[in-house]
């Protein structure tokens, strides 16, 4: 799961970053609304957290602006700004939660699981399930029948990235900006190449999926009714 972080206060933007990698999410940080908003428009994340108040673009005026151009990733505001009224007027414009400064990593952490579900049925806690596979991120394995894979860290976020839009065709580019990042320089054929190597680990006549070519476009997963 690619997270965007938009915060302006340094110290607080890099523990909440280095804690999100700890707990397995992939995480990029913009430092004010302008950089923070065209980022956001790239649509290369799962889940925008952003800061109220924000230098160059207010937060609640970003949200707006990237839902009208249709971007539709989960939002949840960050603010020291607790009165109803803000709080209302930050899901009006389009965010999806809305935590209080200062607040606990662990309901941080659990707010982000909340949005995670609501987006996707096939979540369970933090594993994702598809059929009788059960990805379990944080463990950087795969449960298939009684069977377990482990992946590496990209096998897993590539694993990932398919499940959570395992009805979508994901196109070689959205698989670099979402597992490697935006700004990544990695070749297209490093995809082809971790595909292949996923394909080799997920052989069990348990697996109940395949990773199948949309030719000319990238991939998408075929659930075993289909394969």
């Amino acid at each position: 799961m690619r997270i965007l972080l938009i915060e302006d206060e340094v110290a607080l933007s890099d523990a909440l970053a280095f804690m999100l990698k700890k707990k397995g999410y992939m995480v990029d940080v913009a430092y004010d609304g302008i950089s923070g908003e065209e980022m956001a428009y790239t649509d290369a994340y799962d889940l925008l957290i952003v800061d109220r108040m924000l230098p160059f673009k207010e937060g609640v005026s970003m949200i707006k602006d990237i839902r009208l151009k249709g971007i539709k990733t989960p939002v949840l505001i960050l603010t020291a700004k607790d009165a109803i009224s803000d709080r209302v007027e930050g899901l009006d414009a389009g965010a999806d939660d809305y935590l209080i400064k200062p607040f606990s990593t662990e309901e941080l952490l659990a707010r982000i699981r909340a949005l995670s579900r609501r987006q996707n049925d096939i979540c369970e806690g933090e594993n994702i399930r598809v059929g009788k596979a059960i990805l379990k991120p944080l463990h950087k394995e795969v449960e298939v029948g009684n069977e377990t894979i482990k992946l590496t860290f990209k096998e897993t976020q590539l694993l990932e990235l398919f499940f959570r839009n395992r009805k979508q065709v994901i196109t070689r580019e959205q698989i670099i900006n979402r597992v490697w990042g935006i700004d990544s320089e990695v070749e297209i054929n490093i995809v082809e190449i971790y595909i292949h190597n996923l394909r080799k680990k997920l052989v069990s006549e348990h697996c109940n999926f395949a990773i199948e070519t949309v030719r000319g476009i990238g991939y998408c997963i075929k659930e075993a009714n289909n394969v």
